[in-house]
């Protein structure tokens, strides 16, 4: 039997963005004053956390937090001083999870739409 590796098309639909569509972090912005984690993406899409979901993060300081460096071309962040490191499709999870569970401690739900 030989050892092969067989290239697969991904099934998960955040691989998909990443690895197949090519979706990249392009520029981050942390803001401790706001608890705000800002990327900016490829696409000029705007994504924003809350910095505070991260505690390695939200206990740096500002200097400490704009000492990044973007990982394999923007699939993932690294902190090296905070030991912190965040993938784009964690981020992505991360962001998707908090904003759904927001929606869901509002006391307008009617309108929450989870396909």
């Amino acid at each position: 039997m030989e050892n092969k590796i067989i290239n697969k098309k991904a099934v998960d639909t955040l691989d998909i963005l990443i690895f197949e569509d090519g979706l990249r972090i392009k520029s981050v912005f942390p803001d401790k004053e706001s608890d705000s984690l800002i990327l900016i993406l490829n696409t000029g899409k705007i994504i924003k956390s809350r910095l505070s979901i991260f505690p390695r993060l939200s206990a740096g300081s500002e200097k400490q937090l704009n000492n990044y460096r973007l990982v394999s071309k923007g699939i993932g962040i690294s902190w090296e001083e905070l030991d912190e490191d965040l993938s784009l499709k964690g981020f992505l999870k991360e962001t998707a999870i908090n904003y759904i569970i927001k929606q869901l401690q509002t006391e307008d739900t009617e309108n929450l739409v989870l396909i």
